[in-house]
This record gives structure tokens, sequence and C-alpha cells, in this order.
């Protein structure tokens, strides 16, 4: 593949398998055999069911949001169901936008559209977002004690049983590639 970092392991045709943490600040570069590059440089998360269970974050969340804002800008979107999402998040080095309470799955979609949809993964688990996991490159849908809503579930690349599982897919991200290579 032109272009391709030259530090990929190549497959016996020489096309370039991995990924490359490139150094440019807020971006991963994945390749997916047989050779899909993903530029990914935008995290785009629920807040309720996903990064939190009744408006509390799920323990280890904190810590792996820390760790993937050198590779990502991380936008949280929430409907702040139970109040207090922004606080919760204050320490963190995310962006919280708290939803209007109409047309939430639309917006979310948008918003990720406005990103550049290309270059982002996002991780729900609702009804309401099942359009912003289905535009996004990397769509991931997390069943967690909430659960998941079937039409997110439908419309993800990767189902995972937990958040911290889906956020350390990036941290290690060569765990995309086992996971979406065909």
């Amino acid at each position: 593949m032109p272009g391709a970092p030259k530090n990929l392991a190549r497959t016996k045709n020489g096309s370039p398998v991995g990924v490359c943490r490139c150094r440019m600040v807020g971006m991963i570069s994945v390749v997916i055999p047989p050779g899909t590059r993903l530029e990914l440089s935008h995290l785009v998360c629920d807040f309720n069911g996903t990064l939190a269970v009744d408006g509390v974050l799920l323990p280890g969340v904190k810590e792996r949001l820390r760790m993937l804002a050198d590779q990502f800008t991380i936008h949280v979107l929430t409907a702040d169901t139970y109040g207090g999402a922004r606080e919760r998040l204050a320490e963190l080095p995310v962006s919280a936008v708290v939803m209007p309470a109409d047309r939430q799955t639309e917006r979310k979609s948008d918003y990720v559209r406005e990103l550049g949809a290309d270059h982002v993964v996002a991780i729900g688990n609702g009804g309401n977002d099942s359009a912003m996991v289905e535009s996004a490159a990397i769509g991931m849908c997390v069943v967690q004690n909430e659960g998941a809503s079937v039409s997110s579930v439908m419309v993800a690349d990767i189902v995972c049983m937990s958040i911290t599982d889906a956020l350390d897919m990036l941290i290690q991200p060569t765990r995309l590639v086992a996971t979406l290579r065909v």
C-alpha cells in the first residue's frame, strides 16, 4: 500500500499489517488487512450505559481515558439522565457535551460527521447511539449492566463485554487489527 509506514509488518504478498503509533498528537493509524487504512483522531463515547452506570463512572475508565488522551481528542456525549455528568468528567481530558432531550440519535450522528466520521471511533450501548456507532470509522457497542440496544449491536463493527475491554482495544490497537481483519 503506497504511503504505508515502513515499520509495519507485511503479509506474504507485501501488504502492510499492523498499527503505527504516529508521533503526531492525537492520532493512531491502523491498517486492517487486506489493506484498509484508518487514521483515527477522535474518540466519541456515550456516558450512561457506556462509560458509567447509574451516572457513576465505571472502575478503570478514568485511567484509560487519560492514557488515550495523547492519541485521541475525546468527546463524551450524554443526555445526563442522572445529572452531574460534567462534574464527574471535569478532571478528565475530555470534552463533555450534554445533548438536548430531543433527536439525540440524529444529534449524536451529526456530531460524529462534523468531526469527520472517517477519523472517529464511537462507543455506545443505547438505541440513541446506533447512528453514531454506524457512522464512525470504527463503531463499538458495549454490553454491560444496562444491556445494549439491538440496534446498536447490529450496526457495530465490534461488540465488547465491557468499556474497559473496548478502551483497551484502542490502547493496544493491534487488537483492532485482529478483530476486524477479513
